[in-house]
């Protein structure tokens, strides 16, 4: 029968007892993990965040009929002796394995449904299964361990700003809709029918605000909010670290921000070497074929236009007549790949593609082979593998074509082929910042230049004269933070010149009567004493991944959406009332859709 827990308290945790315990009376409090009835004797494994206690009930202490009833998942309060083990039965395995507690009383708090999976051990489970029953989920050891790693990352992050001088400073979840690239989540407001706040996709403009105000350093652990296409580095709401300072160079934010990262991974008992390197968005592109690159597998994409400039051969003729590129990378020890290895390495490139790829190698005896040797020429091969030092067990991975497209191609085939591998050890951390990102991008949907950040970036000094006749060539004061090819942080200087900041808006087609109704307060506020400055956002759902080694941010939040943006623990979102409608002068257009309940 359940009882009440009263005046009870507990002494100890389930994780916290040792053999200096041995004699102590002793409370424990948690859920029955796993129960073994032998008869005469019933241990049960007693469960807390904390860890695990083996508890012994025996025969003749009364309380045996109440433990064998028990079941997994009953919350049971635990009152008995602390004894040590028997040589035989210590278990290394656990820090309270040298002791067990024998039970002279137990209640039985609450009982607990047979659950839909083992919460005992981490039998796989699928992602729909654990997300609908969260609860479940996350007494598991896996989960558990992560949450807490992501409060000791987030302590270590306040710890770190208040020590550099930061003020948190809390910022609106309800706010003016300013759209710029990714969707707005909407709010009607029942005060103002027809009309509607909106939540922050990043606190931009309050923060920059802030700035204006006096506040110098500001940093904010800030929920935001962005209504796109999910994956497994995105949600529709997640948290970053939102920092920004007054009086910034591109320099001080770096030597501002390493520390706080570095002092993140030491929650992990992770040494971060800083600086960390960095490296330009064009060099990113053309070596590693991405904006994120990721350097923990060498294989840096190279240029090998010169050594076919004389070839015949019809792709990299074709490519290098139009100011095209011959470019490759090379598989350490991938001369041993068989005709089926290469074979796939073409289908892969054609999936993103490409019209294929070229490959080149040496035998052990020294004998050159390729498929493009009888059209490229022996000469031309050979001067491609030296150009890139392929050894005698290598292999060059070869493509051609336009500049950029060709590295993206080979940059997605060098991951996939490190990842085959097994170069990408999720022990290893590789951070790099890239700088020099272009300032626009053209939008040929919208057939107009769009900011590759935000319309807020600062283009570089120098630059800035070609705003107007050359856009696409002006470089941006903005800096990516990435870490194993992934970004876990983004930021730039910011424009601080209102006569500049119209000039930005108007190339991107933000006219003077638009941009006072979309941002005119903030307008005003850039003409009121604003100081040169500069931040960044980090990505704390991204960082805590990478920390616990995790694919997905989905196991390193709480209770996160699917890929559907979907709340399958408590049915979100869903249909309201029609009175909550009419409150908020609203209609329903067409038949409701049944959201996807996939993960």
């Amino acid at each position: 029968m359940v009882e009440q827990l009263g005046d009870l308290r507990r002494t100890h945790t389930c994780g916290a007892l040792r053999a200096g315990d041995i004699g102590r009376e002793v409370v424990l409090l948690g859920w029955v993990h796993r129960l073994r009835d032998i008869g005469s004797l019933v241990f049960l494994d007693l469960r807390d965040r904390y860890g695990l206690t083996q508890v012994v009930v025996r025969e003749e202490d009364g309380t045996i009929g109440l433990a064998k009833g028990l079941k997994p998942e009953h919350v049971v309060a635990v009152i008995g002796r602390v004894e040590p083990r028997g040589p035989d039965a210590v278990n290394p395995k656990l820090d309270t394995g040298a002791v067990e507690v024998v039970a002279r009383e137990i209640r039985l708090l609450s009982e607990a449904r047979r659950p839909p999976f083992v919460v005992a051990d981490d039998t796989p489970v699928s992602e729909e299964m654990r997300l609908r029953y969260r609860y479940l989920d996350l007494r598991r050891p896996r989960m558990q361990r992560n949450l807490l790693l992501r409060h000791r990352a987030t302590l270590a992050i306040r710890e770190y700003f208040d020590s550099a001088g930061f003020v948190e400073i809390e910022t609106p979840i309800l706010t003016k809709s300013t759209p710029e690239g990714a969707r707005d989540y909407l709010v009607p407001s029942r005060v103002h029918p027809g009309e509607f706040y909106a939540l922050p996709q990043s606190p931009q403009l309050f923060k920059q605000i802030l700035m204006i105000s006096g506040m110098d350093r500001y940093y904010q652990i800030v929920r935001c909010f962005r209504d796109e296409d999910l994956r497994a580095d995105r949600q529709p709401e997640f948290t970053q670290v939102d920092v920004e300072i007054s009086f910034a160079s591109r320099d001080l934010v770096f030597e501002l921000i390493e520390p706080s990262i570095a002092r993140v991974f030491s929650a992990i008992g992770v040494e971060v070497p800083l600086p960390f390197p960095r490296m330009s968005y064009a060099e990113a592109m053309a070596r590693y074929g991405s904006d994120k690159p990721d350097l923990r597998c060498g294989m840096v994409i190279e240029d090998v236009s010169e050594a076919f400039t004389g070839t015949t051969f019809g792709p990299f003729r074709s490519a290098l007549d139009q100011q095209g590129v011959v470019r490759g990378f090379v598989v350490p020890g991938g001369a041993a790949y068989s005709r089926k290895q290469l074979d796939g390495l073409t289908e892969q490139a054609k999936e993103l593609g490409a019209a294929g790829v070229a490959w080149a190698r040496r035998t052990p005896e020294g004998t050159l082979q390729s498929p493009i040797l009888k059209g490229a020429g022996e000469a031309a091969v050979n001067a491609a593998l030296e150009r890139v030092a392929a050894g005698h067990n290598d292999l060059l991975v070869m493509a051609a074509g336009e500049a950029d497209a060709t590295s993206r191609v080979l940059g997605a085939l060098r991951l996939s082929v490190a990842r085959a591998h097994d170069l990408l050890p999720v022990d290893k951390y590789a951070f790099v910042w890239v700088v020099d990102f272009p300032l626009l991008e053209w939008d040929p949907n919208e057939r107009r230049y769009v900011s590759m950040h935000h319309p807020f970036t600062a283009p570089v000094d120098e630059d800035v004269a070609r705003l107007e006749e050359r856009p696409g060539e002006v470089r941006a004061k903005a800096y990516d933070l990435v870490l194993n090819g992934s970004e876990i942080g983004g930021g730039s200087i910011r424009i601080h010149d209102p006569a500049l900041q119209s000039r930005i808006f108007r190339l991107l087609g933000i006219g003077d009567e638009e941009a006072q109704a979309r941002f005119g307060f903030f307008l005003e506020a850039l003409q009121y004493g604003t100081p040169p400055h500069g931040g960044i956002a980090l990505g704390l759902d991204r960082i805590v991944a990478i920390l616990a080694g995790e694919s997905s941010i989905r196991d390193v939040i709480a209770f996160p959406k699917t890929t559907a943006a979907m709340d399958l623990m408590a049915g979100a979102p869903s249909a309201v009332d029609d009175r909550q409608l009419a409150e908020l002068k609203l209609k329903t257009v067409g038949p409701r859709l049944d959201a996807s309940s996939s993960v």
